[in-house]
């Protein structure tokens, strides 16, 4: 063993964990393969309120930092970056919401994200942190991944196309009859299908990356049906551009123009990097208690997700690893929510919604990841993916809007560990779940999980569940205020 494998063994204490140096960098290179897609799908959604190619580069700095520190300082083999959902709550619906005079806007909606990680630096440093998680009733806990993984569906599916507004029933299934649309509209949603399917059929297989790949080779369908069906047109007497244009293909001079890494660095130091510090000061005009409200209602749904999916993904990746100790939990916890607070500190200033730990994390795992070297290798990995954003912006809309039905696939999951037979906690989970993607607005559904269990546990069939925790009682009254004063 060389010196620097010895050193590496020494400070990552890789042979002590039953682990080698070669199966550690294949892990790390699994769970990047396997998340890398988030350097597509996060600015294809903050693009919705800032420039995507300086989001691209903020999000590439936050998965960094996370992940760094993940690896030197709690040497766990777990990779972080701006979470699924989160993200889409971010933008979609935090950065439109009213606020005094104005709305929170992108630097607005920043500088929640820059409280809450303060918040949660606090808190884990004070050992509070685990403690709040453990006052949260199962059921809202179990049903806020799948309530999540709906709404992340449901934007996939609007991103493509696919499902559109309806004036009578809200919203419907876009028209998909070949005999009667054009081939030019029908193509991108036959493309998210066919991207999903194999996306789908790679995981079933248990190929590793299966969304990265199944991405890919989605993308590569998409172009050369694309590229046929623009060669038809051409023959046919049809401007290329025009034909470009109606199967949605990117100019590439425009593509490397604006999303070359030069643009990208740029654009990050334009629009993104510390904006929350000059920028946000709209969401203070007119600042009132319900401003106040509606603040500290955001900041408690940005910070239960990520507590719950973190400590999740942390406890349930690492039993599978058998790195839990006799009593059920992770030797290193408190650094790994430390690296989690840190980044989404960062993050914030960045430019990039919460920072949390990814699910993709199990990939590299279950490939026998063990260390911190496993998590520095995905850090080392997305640095050298932030000079490749051309590659990244080149990636269609249905490949991304496929990874976001797909992530609500796996998330979905959790709602066979809740018990249905009772209602005590069947409606609980049922609304968190239910009102996520019905209103847009993932606070919403916690919250009327919140509330009802608060009203339906004294009616438990365990007279030792019939008390609310003094905790929940306080978090379900917070928002029941925030729809006093605050929801509109």
């Amino acid at each position: 063993m060389s010196k620097f494998s010895a050193a590496l063994d020494n400070y990552f204490h890789i042979t002590e964990k039953g682990s080698n140096i070669k199966t550690e960098i294949i892990a790390g290179l699994t769970t990047f393969m396997t998340m890398a897609y988030i350097l597509i799908v996060n600015p294809n959604l903050l693009g919705e309120v800032a420039p995507a190619s300086g989001v691209y580069i903020a999000t590439a700095i936050g998965a960094i930092v996370g992940t760094l520190i993940m690896a030197l300082y709690a040497k766990l083999p777990f990779a972080q970056a701006p979470g699924m959902g989160l993200n889409a709550y971010f933008a979609f619906t935090v950065a439109g919401t009213a606020i005094g005079g104005s709305t929170f806007g992108y630097a607005g909606a920043l500088v929640i994200i820059l409280i809450s990680g303060l918040i949660f630096l606090l808190l884990t440093l004070i050992g509070v942190r685990e403690k709040i998680v453990d006052c949260v009733p199962d059921s809202v806990k179990l049903a806020i991944p799948a309530g999540i993984g709906l709404f992340i569906a449901f934007v996939g599916l609007q991103n493509a196309g696919i499902i559109i507004p309806s004036e009578s029933t809200g919203v419907t299934l876009a028209p998909l009859n070949i005999l009667k649309i054009n081939f030019s509209t029908l193509w991108p949603y036959f493309a998210t299908f066919i991207t999903f399917a194999i996306i789908a059929i790679m995981s079933k297989l248990k190929i590793k990356g299966s969304i990265l790949w199944g991405m890919l080779a989605g993308t590569g369908i998409f172009y050369i049906v694309a590229l046929i069906a623009c060669g038809i047109h051409v023959a046919a007497g049809n401007a290329w551009t025009d034909a470009a244009t109606w199967y949605g293909l990117p100019n590439l001079k425009d593509v490397w123009t604006s999303y070359n890494p030069v643009a990208c660095f740029k654009s990050w130091g334009t629009d993104s990097v510390g904006v929350l510090f000059y920028k946000s000061g709209d969401m203070f005009k007119n600042f009132n208690f319900s401003s106040f409200m509606l603040i500290v209602s955001v900041i408690l749904a940005f910070g239960m997700v990520d507590m719950f999916d973190t400590i999740g993904t942390l406890i349930g990746t690492a039993q599978k690893a058998d790195m839990l100790d006799e009593n059920g939990k992770l030797p290193e916890m408190k650094k790994a929510l430390f690296a989690d607070a840190t980044a989404t500190v960062v993050g914030a200033v960045c430019g990039t919604s919460t920072v949390t730990t990814f699910v993709e994390s199990s990939a590299g795992v279950a490939e026998g990841g063990r260390t911190g070297l496993t998590s520095l290798i995905v850090a080392i990995c997305f640095f050298v993916a932030m000079f490749l954003s051309p590659i990244a912006f080149l990636i269609p809309t249905c490949a991304t809007a496929a990874a976001l039905v797909y992530v609500g696939v796996l998330m979905i999951g959790s709602v066979t560990k809740i018990d249905f037979s009772d209602v005590t906690v069947a409606v609980p989970a049922f609304l968190t779940i239910a009102m996520m993607p019905l209103t847009y607005n993932i606070s919403y559904g916690i919250a009327l999980g919140m509330i009802t269990h608060c009203i339906l546990t004294p009616f438990s069939k365990d007279p030792a569940k019939r008390k609310p925790n003094l905790i929940t009682i306080i978090i379900a009254i917070l928002f029941v205020c925030n729809f006093i004063f605050v929801s509109h």
